[in-house]
């Protein structure tokens, strides 16, 4: 009789195993599997929540088919104590196994609500923002120049909430004058910033901060960022420029930023001014003569005087048979490859061209006419300025 209760012991043992087993293997299929969500969501993990309160709420939007093997996996994959705080852009038919790296790998919010302030040559600005899973676009809550007398509902409401991102986008050529002077404005961010940085050490990119950062903390990312960026360009420059050093290389990049906005032409701009190095020639270039007026702070807003062309001043690239002595804005990677590696072309001289590129020229000759035609071009175009004018036109 014990002999029969005991194989039937052993009998149910070997069944529960299997049973176990097959549950097992069952529940990492469900793991590993894709998953059952049909449309990107957008999944927010609050700060100091938990590994239960996210499983339940991926289930409740139909993005796991069970809460708990979602926890299972992750206690078993040891990430249940790595749950970042956040706003996860969750994509359709991901793996459980997939949504857990996403939610506790950490790094910058994929999704959600974000308030970008852009700081540009002419203008500061901020916007707010919202990602829409569905169609991965972002929808424009309210947009407004910093320092408006009135400012949106929309912003000080987005502001103030708990899972709200904050990004500031620093567009490539502007000064570290108006770096400062933008950060300055920004109400989510503390502290000062005693001295303004070098010219040119700051890189242009977006950067993501939270409420209350110090902006000190923020410009030396900034620097660190722009030194990176100089290093790289610097070692992979073309042995036979006539640049000397990492720090004449900046202001080389600085001038071609502040030249030109067409991405294709960064190269054959800075050909133009090794040209002109390498000839012994001056740069005669614009931009050095307006840094020179303004130093940085701000922007001209007129055109550039006779006297101002025959003024002396270091920056002032007509007098100067040189590069000026510092940089004259902060240039991004692709104008400082660009100044590391330009074009082999035998330019010598560029003009404005009417599409927003220039007109680039061997002869003095060329050049005349490709200046000639682009003050017709403005001619023609102040006419129609003032034509619209009197018409009451848009």
């Amino acid at each position: 009789m014990w002999r029969h209760v005991a194989a039937n012991a052993f009998t149910f043992l070997i069944v529960g195993l299997f049973l176990v087993g097959g549950l097992i293997v069952w529940g990492k299929g469900q793991y590993d599997e894709p998953g059952p969500l049909s449309q990107a969501i957008c999944v927010q993990v609050p700060s100091g929540s938990n590994m239960r309160r996210v499983s339940q709420n991926l289930a409740d939007q139909g993005a796991v088919s069970s809460a708990s093997i979602f926890r299972i996996g992750a206690d078993y994959e040891d990430k249940t104590g790595s749950l970042k705080a956040g706003s996860f852009l969750i994509e359709p038919e991901v793996s459980m196994k997939e949504i857990v790296d996403v939610i506790t790998r950490g790094g910058a919010s994929t999704c959600g609500t974000e308030i970008v302030y852009r700081v540009g040559v002419t203008r500061v600005s901020v916007q707010v923002r919202e990602l829409d899973p569905a169609t991965n676009r972002f929808a424009e809550l309210a947009q407004f120049d910093q320092g408006a007398e009135e400012v949106p509902a929309a912003y000080t409401e987005t502001r103030d909430k708990a899972d709200v991102r904050f990004r500031v986008a620093v567009a490539e050529g502007v000064t570290s004058w108006q770096v400062v002077n933008a950060l300055s404005g920004m109400d989510i961010m503390e502290g000062d910033v005693a001295e303004t940085p070098a010219e040119g050490s700051l890189a242009p990119d977006s950067y993501e901060v939270r409420k209350g950062d110090d902006r000190m903390a923020l410009i030396t990312r900034m620097q660190a960022a722009q030194e990176t960026l100089l290093a790289a360009a610097w070692e992979a420059r073309d042995e036979d420029l006539p640049i000397n050093s990492p720090e004449e290389l900046l202001i080389l990049a600085s001038i071609v930023e502040k030249e030109t906005g067409v991405a294709e032409e960064r190269r054959q701009v800075a050909s133009v001014f090794v040209n002109r190095l390498n000839q012994g020639m001056r740069l005669q270039t614009d931009p050095t003569v307006i840094y020179g007026i303004t130093n940085g702070e701000g922007v001209l807003g007129r055109g550039l005087r006779r006297s101002e062309l025959r003024g002396e001043t270091a920056y002032n690239t007509y007098v100067i048979p040189a590069l000026p002595p510092t940089p004259i804005a902060n240039p991004g990677r692709a104008s400082l490859m660009a100044a590391a590696q330009p074009d082999e072309t035998p330019y010598i001289f560029f003009v404005a061209d009417g599409t927003g590129g220039h007109a680039f020229a061997v002869s003095l000759d060329d050049h005349n006419r490709n200046v000639a035609e682009w003050r017709k071009i403005e001619a023609e175009r102040g006419a129609a300025a003032a034509g619209n004018a009197s018409t009451g036109g848009d």
